[in-house]
C-alpha cells in the first residue's frame, strides 16, 4: 500500500503531514490487518515532523511525501528541491537545534538519501512492531 501527498509550504503543512501519516497507518491496519505498535505510530509522527521540517527549512518550493507500507515496516519518503545531501552532525549535547537527522537515524531501521536530477529524496524505514533491537533488555529480578 502506498500514498503520496503534495505539501504546501505554509506553517500548517508539518501538522498536515503528521495527520496524513497517522491516517495512512490506520487505513493500512484496517484494510490489511497489519499490526502497528504505539511506538511505531509515535516514531512515524516524529520522523515525518523532522523530515518535512528540514525540507521546508532548507529547500525552496514544494515538498512531496510518499508513504509505503509492507508487512513489517513503513517507509517515509520526502522529496524537496534542494540537491544538497544532509549529513548528521557529530553529537554535541551543548548544541541547540540541528539534531533532526541524528534523531531520524537513531529511531529508524534504515535511512537512504538519494540525489535526484532536481533535489533529493530521503527515505526512512520504521518497523511496525517492536523488536528486540528497539526494546531495551531488562534482567528479571531474582
Amino acid at each position: 500500500m502506498r500514498a503520496g501527498y503534495a505539501l504546501e509550504g505554509d506553517d500548517g503543512c508539518i501538522a498536515d503531514a503528521r495527520h496524513y501519516a497517522l491516517d495512512f497507518l490506520d487505513q493500512a491496519h484496517a484494510n490489511h490487518q497489519l499490526a502497528v505498535s504505539a511506538r511505531a505510530r509515535d516514531l512515524l509522527q516524529l520522523v515525518v515532523s523532522e523530515l518535512v521540517t528540514n525540507a521546508r527549512k532548507y529547500a525552496p518550493g514544494p515538498v512531496l511525501m510518499e508513504l509505503r507500507v509492507n508487512a513489517v515496516a513503513v517507509d517515509v519518503v520526502v522529496w524537496d528541491s534542494d540537491p544538497t545531501v544532509p549529513a548528521a552532525r557529530a553529537t554535541d549535547p551543548g548544541r541547540i537545534g540541528q539534531h533532526g537527522l541524528e534523531i531520524v537515524k537513531a529511531v529508524t531501521e534504515a535511512l537512504f538519501i538519494e540525489q535526484e536530477p532536481v533535489g533529493k529524496r530521503i527515505t526512512a524505514r520504521i518497523a511496525l512492531t517492536d523488536t528486540d533491537k528497539q526494546t531495551p533488555h531488562r534482567p528479571r529480578p531474582t
